[in-house]
């Protein structure tokens, strides 16, 4: 989300009123030309305002994001955002952590509170800090810029390419179940098709924003009608008496243990922030946002809980154990024969959330360059296709790279540690700043004791794991650390005049390779 965008853009640095040329690549990068474009490709991304049926503003006069989301879009906002792969594939994560099948679906419940709390924190933060980049803009208005750097670095470098990584094996291993339904998929077949995932989302994403829409759109659906067919064969199972798996036999004693069951819960709730990205465009905000918050992850939660009930009324707790594909098992045992129909819908739902994240990520990766805290190149768009090609295809590369480790235990790991703790520290401006800046305007209060508790719970989920789990941990916390010397070298620190000249050159440079200029930032954070 931007806050405000002037119709006029730069070209290699320079700014532009007529054609130019931009090195041997002629970028006709005049506002007329611009405002034309825009409207024949029907922008959908909110970083180029202009849309089909839009009137082209006049010379000087700044464009800005206007409330038009309601209620129930801002619930379907969040719903889409935390319905994704978590539910297909942590159940047996949970349930390896917890030991019983009684006590994982106290983990999913609580994961589902603990979300909500978050949730009413930052709706205080959203309201008073209307900003965009959510976290990372109140993090920088409480704690300064290096923490907040330390956030986008966590965000940009683990959370949301890692994200997209897990997301793409879980959908390589439901597309291919079928086809080895009595021993595992190969590995290597395995990231070799998740790499074709994110290459063919990448090109979409890049070529046009209304074919990434549909794509969006499409899939949601297929998301939706999987897990509407799982509860409801659930439903059935209870009715035929299917209870004699849910006790608390072999609950794990060891409460470390229990705590990194909390990672993969809190996983498949990842999201339930994602509207606070947008806040700037929902009416009545103040009224809207809380119940969008306690609707929809209200709503989350039951759907969660009640596909965990469908899975332990058919599998049992060794089944589920031993299936990396839950939601395939389990339509093995009761779908024949068009038990195939499962993991294809499963595998569009994760094809689908592939897709959102490389849509949404742009917004953040833009609200830290207008802070100087991200390259400039990341926030440049492509001249003909009206995409922010450079910011998709950086987070493409990163995710290829998370395709080295397959192990999506650990990748859950690796993600789950970053973002709490990220998420902890932006809670904790809730009480920092109601000490430090009683005068600002709140409103929304939410008492003190769901803050605190909610830090407490996230030191908690944090701290512990460190004893279970240090080899994940230790990998989280050098990947975190590494934004330390990023940000003293070439954030803090002033450059010297040929550093600058390499990274100009090189930035021209990019910009010739994929044509793309940046809009005029009007303002920043």
């Amino acid at each position: 989300m931007l806050a405000t965008w002037h119709r006029r853009v730069k070209c290699g640095g320079r700014s532009v009123g007529s054609p130019s040329l931009c090195g041997a690549v002629v970028l006709s990068c005049n506002r007329s030309s611009l405002a034309e474009t825009m409207t024949e490709e029907k922008r959908d991304y909110q970083e180029v305002p202009t849309k089909e049926g839009d009137e082209v503003k006049a010379e000087g006069e700044v464009v800005g994001l206007k409330p038009k989301m309601t209620l129930f879009n801002g619930i379907t906002v969040i719903v889409g955002s935390i319905i994704g792969s978590g539910i297909f594939i942590s159940p047996s994560v949970v349930l390896q952590n917890t030991g019983s099948v009684g006590m994982s679906l106290v983990v999913w419940i609580i994961s589902g509170l603990f979300s909500m709390v978050g949730a009413y924190c930052y709706a205080e933060l959203g309201c008073m800090i209307q900003k965009t980049g959510a976290d990372y803009a109140y993090i920088m208005v409480t704690f300064g810029p290096l923490l907040a750097f330390m956030r986008l670095w966590v965000e940009c470098i683990i959370v949301r390419p890692c994200s997209q990584t897990i997301v793409a094996l879980t959908f390589s291993i439901y597309i291919m179940k079928p086809f080895f339904p009595d021993c595992e998929t190969p590995d290597s077949a395995e990231r070799l098709l998740a790499a074709v995932c994110i290459l063919v989302l990448t090109f979409v994403n890049c070529w046009n924003v209304k074919w990434a829409t549909r794509v969006q759109d499409i899939f949601t659906g297929a998301k939706l009608f999987a897990l509407a067919v799982i509860i409801i064969t659930g439903f059935v199972q209870l009715g035929r008496g299917q209870t004699q798996y849910f006790t608390f036999d072999n609950t794990e004693p060891d409460f470390t243990k229990v705590a990194l069951s909390f990672y993969s819960g809190l996983f498949a709730y990842n999201g339930w922030n994602y509207l606070n990205f947008v806040i700037e465009e929902l009416k009545e905000p103040v009224k809207n946002l809380p119940k969008a918050i306690y609707i929809s992850i209200s709503l989350v939660t039951i759907v969660y809980v009640l596909a965990n009930v469908a899975f332990y009324t058919t599998l049992s707790p060794y089944e589920v154990l031993g299936s990396e594909a839950v939601a395939v098992s389990f339509a093995d045992r009761l779908y024949r024969p068009v038990e195939f129909l499962i993991p294809i819908f499963v595998a569009l739902s994760t094809f689908g959330s592939v897709n959102g994240i490389l849509f949404t990520s742009s917004r953040l990766f833009y609200a830290g360059a207008m802070e100087g805290q991200m390259p400039e190149i990341l926030t440049m768009i492509q001249v003909k296709r009206m995409t922010p090609a450079p910011a998709v295809l950086f987070m493409s590369f990163l995710s290829l790279i998370y395709l080295g480790s397959s192990n999506i235990s650990a990748l859950i790991s690796y993600v789950g540690f970053a973002t709490w703790l990220s998420i902890g520290i932006a809670v904790l401006c809730v009480p920092w700043l109601r000490w430090k800046a009683p005068e600002l305007a709140r409103p929304i209060k939410v008492h003190l004791i769901w803050p605190i508790l909610y830090i407490i719970a996230t030191i908690f989920i944090t701290v512990v794991p460190m004893y279970a789990a240090p080899i994940e941990t230790g990998i989280g916390v050098g990947i975190i650390s590494t934004g330390i010397p990023v940000y003293l070298l070439f954030i803090k620190l002033r450059k010297p005049h040929w550093v600058k000249e390499i990274l100009s050159k090189n930035n021209l440079i990019l910009q010739k390779l994929m044509m793309v200029c940046q809009p005029e930032k009007a303002a920043k954070l």
